[in-house]
């Protein structure tokens, strides 16, 4: 019967897997990655805090797109946080980590990058309704949106904690991974193998929705008495889709390929040196899609600048009572176009949120 080492903090595993965690994590290149980090991690917070806010307060956005984009957005921000958990407990902090902490650090990863996964595979379903009828938005309704989104984060917790669950090689130490000293390598190649597939999968399938919405816009504009911005809508959210899908899978793949050739014990393959620049270009990804969303989508920009400039003049609004007596005081005019001013940037703000 094969011993089990639930007791043993990382060091035992660490330095039977030949993983230096001191040395590469020292000087200069730690200072790079930390202040790299943690400025990517400040971003993302900020900027997709701001996509869901925008999502909630405007009504154009209330449809079941905008929503699993929201969720997307959510799923990012989580990723955020499961970035700066890493960073507090890794490096030399690695070795004095406990089992089930580790499996907290890495589980946190590992559901992140299910919920935008799956995120991305339901969009998929939504926009193939949707396109399928030649309609912008697909006829879900809030309820089942809802559900999905559960589905999703149900989901990404599950895939999340299997190893924790029994999937790892605590047991059964010669099939340990390098990389993921307590990860079995055999799930490592089936972690791997199930992503890279959906990655392909959602390639192939969005891009026969982009062709089909391509052709049946060619083919209709002619005939459609509608306007021309309502025609091209559904090609421009299929752009938005296409363009996030396409940074998906280039900031994460390499990660994958890695994870893969340590899975299959390619001890040549050097997959040490490259993990730490690999996970940045993984993190990278929660930065650009709020950017995409902006860039793409020009309602999502107005909105997101609008509640900017709002948010910056409500601000300066509550700086400036602290003049307002002597300002009254001595220009009585003055003073009653500023009240004039401060109510109508109110209300230009407030008109901004419906």
């Amino acid at each position: 019967m094969n011993e089990c080492y639930y007791d043993k903090r990382m060091d035992f595993f660490y330095n039977r897997s030949n993983t230096d965690t001191a040395d590469e994590w020292t000087g200069t290149k730690l200072v790079i990655v930390l202040c790299v980090g943690t400025f990517f991690c400040l971003f993302i917070f900020f900027s997709n805090s701001l996509v869901i806010a925008a999502v909630i307060k405007n009504r154009k956005f209330h449809f079941p797109f905008y929503y699993l984009l929201a969720n997307l957005a959510a799923a990012d921000f989580f990723a955020g946080i499961a970035y700066v958990f890493l960073m507090f407990n890794t490096g030399p902090v690695s070795k004095t980590l406990t089992v089930n902490r580790w499996f907290l650090r890495q589980g946190l990863l590992d559901t992140s990058l299910t919920a935008s996964l799956t995120n991305l595979l339901v969009i998929a379903v939504e926009r193939h309704m949707s396109i399928m009828r030649m309609r912008i938005h697909s006829n879900l309704t809030k309820k089942r949106v809802t559900l999905l989104i559960l589905c999703i984060w149900a989901i990404a917790i599950f895939m999340g904690a299997v190893p924790t669950l029994g999937w790892n090689c605590l047991c059964d130490i010669s099939a340990c991974s390098s990389l993921a000293p307590i990860y079995s390598r055999s799930y490592l190649i089936f972690w791997t193998v199930s992503n890279l597939v959906a990655f392909f999968i959602m390639v192939v399938v969005y891009l026969r929705i982009y062709m089909y919405v391509k052709r049946k816009t060619n083919v209709l504009s002619p005939h459609t008495s509608g306007s021309i911005s309502r025609r091209k809508t559904p090609m421009k959210l299929m752009k938005t889709v296409m363009t996030v899908l396409g940074a998906f899978v280039v900031c994460w793949t390499p990660g994958l390929v890695v994870l893969l050739l340590d899975g299959l014990n390619c001890t040549q393959c050097g997959v040490q040196h490259v993990k730490r620049w690999f996970l940045l270009l993984a993190l990278l990804n929660s930065v650009m899609n709020p950017i995409i969303y902006s860039y793409k989508d020009e309602d999502m920009y107005s909105t997101m600048k609008k509640m900017i400039c709002c948010f910056s003049q409500e601000k300066n609004l509550d700086r400036r009572p602290s003049r307002l007596p002597s300002t009254i005081l001595s220009r009585s005019d003055t003073g009653s176009q500023y009240k004039e001013d401060s109510s109508s940037q109110g209300t230009v703000c407030n008109k901004n949120s419906s």
